[in-house]
C-alpha cells in the first residue's frame, strides 16, 4: 500500500513557507487585532466625507490599507487550515478570519453610500485628480454600482449577513474535506487502497477498466449517501445568492454575479450556444477515443483514461518544474528568472498529505509577499500541466502586485484563468515541437490537449449551464432537492456526452462533488479564459514582438481596468463570440489531425 505522507513526514522544502506572511500564530493574532481596531476606526469616519477632498482621500487610503491587511489575515488562516483540514485550531482561525471579513464589511458599509451621496460630479472629478490615482478603479467601480447600492444601514445589514450566507459553503467544505470517508477501492495491484477525491483522477486514468469503474462508482455513491444534506447545502447557497441579488435590485442572481465585472449576460449565453454547436465535434473525438481503447461502449468513467501510445511523461516535481520553465521561455528571460524562484523559495506546497485540502490553487492575495501555490502533485502529465496552470496564476499575481498599488492589484476572476491556461497551451506546443518526429508522443500530446478542451471548454460550460438552470429553477419558485438536481444534471450529461457515451445513472450524483458550485457563476470563466488563452498563446508563439508585449502588459494590469478591456489590451475581444468560435475551430482541427495520425499509424 502506498505510504501516506503527513505534515510531519513530508520534506519541508516541498511545503510552502507561510512565515513570510506572519512569523507565527502570535503575529497573526496581532494582525487580527489591528484589523479589528482599524475597522472600528474606519467606521468612525462615517459622516465625515462631505468635509472635502482630504477627508475622502484619507478614507480611501484607510479602506485600501484595511483590505490589504485583511487579505493577509485571511490567507494565512486559510493556508494553515488547508495543510490539515482536521486541525481544530486552524479551523477556528479560518472561522475567525471569515467573521472578521464580515465585521469589516459591516464597519465599512457606510463608505460607498456616503461616497455616492456626494454632490453630482464629485467622484468624476476625483477620478481625474492625480492624488486619487491609486483609487481611480475603485471610484469608477462605485459609480457603476450606484444603481445597486443601498443606504448605509441597509449595506451594513447585508454585510452582517455575510457569515450566514457563507454557511452552506463552510458546511460543504468541512463535510467533503474532513468528515466524508469514501472508503477503500482496489488499485491495479489488486490491493485495497484508500479512496479520496484527490486520488479519483489517478484511478480514472487506470488502463484497468475494473479499477476506474470501481473508483468512479464508489465515489459517486459515496457522495450520494450524503445527497439530501448536500442538496440542502447547495439550495442554501442558491438562496443566499438570490437573497443578495434581490436585495440589490438585480433581476437575477446571474446578473448580480456578472454586473460588477461589466460582463454582459450575452457573453454567458453565447458561450453556451457556441459550445452546444461544438458537441458534434466533441462526440467525434470521443468516438475516436472509444476506438483507441477498444471498447464497444464508452462509459463516462472511460473518458479520463490515457490511451496507451507507448509514450509517457512521468516527472518528479524538480523535473516538472524545469520543464515548466522551458515551456514558458517564449514569455521572456525575465519571466523565466522570476518564475524560477518559486520552488526554491517555497511558494509551493507540493505533495498530498493526510487531510490536506484536495485539488490545486494559487493565492496571490497577500500583497506584501510572494504568491502561494497549493498542489497535490503526481508524476503524471496532468501533474505537470497543473503545475504550469497554477504557476500561470502565480506569475499573474506576482506581476500585478509588483506593478499596481494594493488597491488595484487584485484582478477579477474573469481574467484569472487566462494566464494559467496560456501556460498550459505553451506547454502543449513546446512538447509537440520537442517530439515533432515521434508519432506516439504526438498522439499522446494532442490527445491530452483534446482532453483539456473537453474538461475545460465543454465540461466547465456544462457546469455553467447547471448553475444557471439551478438558479433559474429557484427563481421560478421550484424547490431544489436531491432528485430535481440529479435529474437536471443527468439530462445535461446526456446532452453533452450522450451521442458517444453510455450515460450511467451514477453521474447524476457528480454535481455533489463540485466545490466551485459554492462560488456561484465562476466556472464559465474557465471556458472563456481557455478560449482567450488559445488566441493569446498562438499569438505569442507566432514570434510577433508586439503580441508578446501586449500579453506581458496584461499581466501587470491587476484590477486597474474592467476585465473585458484588459483582455483587449492583451489582444482579444471577449465581448464577442469570435474567440470562443475560433477556439472550437482549433479543437476541430486537432480532432482531424488526431484522426489522421491514428490512421497513419494503422496504415
Amino acid at each position: 500500500m502506498e505510504q501516506e505522507l503527513t505534515r510531519a513526514t513530508v520534506d519541508p522544502k516541498y511545503t510552502w513557507d507561510v512565515t513570510r506572511v506572519y512569523a507565527d500564530d502570535a503575529q497573526w493574532e496581532k494582525a487580527f487585532e489591528q484589523v479589528k481596531e482599524g475597522g472600528k476606526a474606519f467606521a468612525a469616519l462615517a459622516g465625515t466625507l462631505a468635509q472635502g477632498k482630504e477627508a475622502i482621500l484619507h478614507a480611501c487610503q484607510q479602506y485600501a490599507k484595511l483590505n490589504e491587511q485583511l487579505s493577509g489575515v485571511y490567507c494565512y488562516a486559510m493556508m494553515k487550515q488547508n495543510e490539515d483540514t482536521t486541525v481544530a485550531a486552524y479551523q477556528a482561525l479560518l472561522g475567525r478570519a471569515a467573521s472578521l471579513a464580515s465585521e469589516l464589511a459591516a464597519d465599512s458599509a457606510f463608505f460607498m453610500p456616503e461616497m455616492l451621496a456626494l454632490p453630482e460630479g464629485t467622484l468624476e472629478s476625483l477620478i481625474e485628480d492625480p492624488a486619487f490615482a491609486d483609487y481611480g478603479a475603485m471610484l469608477k467601480g462605485m459609480l457603476r454600482m450606484k444603481p445597486h447600492t443601498l443606504s448605509a444601514r441597509e449595506e451594513q445589514l447585508l454585510a452582517m449577513a455575510g457569515d450566514v450566507c457563507a454557511a452552506p459553503e463552510n458546511a460543504y467544505d468541512m463535510l467533503t474535506d474532513a468528515d466524508m470517508d469514501l472508503g477503500m477501492t482496489r488499485g491495479e495491484d489488486g490491493k485495497k487502497t484508500k479512496l479520496t477525491d484527490v486520488r479519483l483522477l489517478t484511478f480514472l486514468g487506470s488502463r484497468d477498466r475494473a479499477v476506474r469503474k470501481a473508483a468512479y462508482v464508489n465515489t459517486m455513491n459515496g457522495y450520494n449517501k450524503f445527497g439530501n444534506a448536500i442538496a440542502a447545502m447547495y439550495a442554501g447557497q442558491v438562496k443566499a445568492d438570490l437573497y443578495q441579488a434581490k436585495a440589490r435590485g438585480y433581476k437575477s442572481a446571474r446578473q448580480a454575479a456578472l454586473y460588477p465585472d461589466e460582463i454582459s449576460e450575452d457573453v454567458y449565453d453565447s458561450l453556451i450556444d457556441a459550445v452546444h454547436g461544438g458537441i458534434g465535434t466533441l462526440s467525434e473525438y470521443l468516438r475516436i477515443k472509444k476506438e483507441q481503447l477498444g471498447l464497444s461502449v464508452m462509459h463516462l468513467y472511460d473518458m479520463y483514461v490515457d490511451v496507451d501510445t507507448g509514450f509517457d511523461i512521468q516527472l518528479d516535481i524538480e523535473e516538472a518544474f524545469d520543464l515548466f520553465l522551458k515551456a514558458v521561455a517564449p514569455l521572456g528571460e525575465d519571466y523565466v528568472a522570476d518564475a524560477s524562484r518559486a520552488l526554491a523559495e517555497r511558494w509551493i506546497d507540493v505533495y498530498e498529505t493526510k487531510n490536506k485540502r484536495g485539488g490545486a490553487y494559487s493565492s496571490g492575495g497577500v500583497y506584501w509577499t510572494t504568491p502561494y501555490v497549493l498542489l497535490n502533485h503526481k508524476k503524471t502529465y496532468d501533474g505537470l500541466s497543473t503545475l504550469c496552470h497554477e504557476m500561470g496564476h502565480a506569475m499573474h499575481s506576482f506581476y500585478s502586485n509588483r506593478t499596481q498599488p494594493s488597491s488595484k492589484a487584485d484582478y477579477t476572476i474573469f481574467v484569472a484563468e487566462v494566464a494559467s491556461t496560456c501556460n498550459e497551451i505553451l506547454l502543449s506546443e513546446y512538447l509537440l515541437k520537442a517530439y515533432e518526429g515521434n508519432k506516439q508522443a504526438r498522439i499522446m500530446l494532442i490527445g491530452n490537449l483534446l482532453e483539456h478542451f473537453r474538461t475545460t471548454v465543454f465540461r466547465q460550460t456544462m457546469f455553467a449551464e447547471f448553475e444557471h438552470k439551478a438558479h433559474a429553477m429557484a427563481e421560478e419558485g421550484q424547490t431544489l432537492t436531491r432528485d430535481s438536481l440529479c435529474e437536471m444534471y443527468y439530462g445535461l450529461n446526456k446532452l453533452y456526452y450522450g451521442r458517444a457515451c453510455k450515460v450511467d445513472k451514477e453521474v447524476s450524483y457528480e454535481w455533489m462533488r463540485i466545490p466551485h458550485f459554492y462560488s456561484s457563476f465562476y466556472v464559465y470563466k474557465y471556458a472563456t479564459g481557455f478560449c482567450a488563452a488559445v488566441a493569446l498563446a498562438r499569438g505569442i508563439l507566432s514570434g510577433d514582438a508586439q503580441k508578446l508585449a501586449a500579453y506581458r502588459k496584461f499581466l501587470t494590469l491587476g484590477g486597474s481596468m474592467p476585465p473585458i478591456e484588459e483582455l483587449k489590451v492583451a489582444g482579444v475581444d471577449m465581448s464577442t463570440p469570435q474567440p470562443v468560435c475560433e477556439a472550437l475551430d482549433y479543437f476541430a482541427e486537432l480532432v482531424y489531425e488526431y484522426r489522421q495520425l491514428l490512421s497513419g499509424e494503422q496504415a
